[in-house]
């Protein structure tokens, strides 16, 4: 199964501390976006609506199978 995986990371150093954090990840998966982790204070997907994708294509894969019915993206 085909698909495309996106990551932001922050990495740096904050004085003496190693910073190495996901701040977003995105899969591609049989033509939706899969929301895995979204780091954002507004979150990406009203971005992605923005940009022109339905939310009947975006999954938010954060969220157990079993809740995402209860959201207005797609389930799987």
């Amino acid at each position: 199964m085909p698909s495309d995986r996106y990551v932001v990371m922050s990495v740096g150093w904050d004085g003496q501390k190693r910073i190495h954090t996901c701040l977003l990840h995105l899969d591609i998966v049989e033509g939706k976006v899969w929301i895995q982790w979204d780091g954002r204070e507004d979150g990406i997907a009203r971005d992605l609506i923005a940009a022109g994708i339905a939310k009947h294509d975006i999954v938010l894969g954060f969220h157990p199978e079993n809740i995402r019915p209860y959201t207005e993206y797609a389930v799987r």
